[in-house]
């Protein structure tokens, strides 16, 4: 199960690599997407996948028994969703602008001020 998602992270990873470097500002922001997903899963294979019992220390004993799932890679998922969510929000915010003072999504057009409608 490991290796399944170790290899879907690296294909995740690898998309969003390609994506990232097209022309298209969409493009970019979907290569975003894939480059948290692909994080999001590296750090859940990171904290070893035990399917045991909830990480709770039962009434009356003083430690926890094995086996139990790491808290922590979970809650640094989470943080991680949250994070990522607010980003796109923000990138697809920034795109509408961006899209609606030059009228086209290609990275090239943003080089040059001349073609920029001022009625932001």
């Amino acid at each position: 199960m490991i290796l399944l998602l170790s290899i879907l992270a690296g294909i995740l990873v690898s998309a969003g690599i390609f994506l990232i470097l097209r022309r298209s500002l969409v493009k970019i922001i979907l290569g975003f997407a894939l480059l948290t997903h692909a994080a999001n899963l590296i750090i859940f294979t990171s904290g070893k996948i035990t399917p045991g019992k909830a990480a709770f220390i039962k009434k009356g004993s003083e430690s926890l028994s094995e086996p139990f799932a790491d808290p922590v890679p979970q809650a640094l998922i989470l943080t991680a969703i949250v994070i990522s969510f607010g980003i796109t929000a923000f990138a697809l915010v920034l795109f509408k602008k961006a899209y609606k003072a030059t009228g086209s999504d290609d990275i090239d057009d943003y080089n040059t001020t001349d073609s920029i409608k001022h009625n932001i």
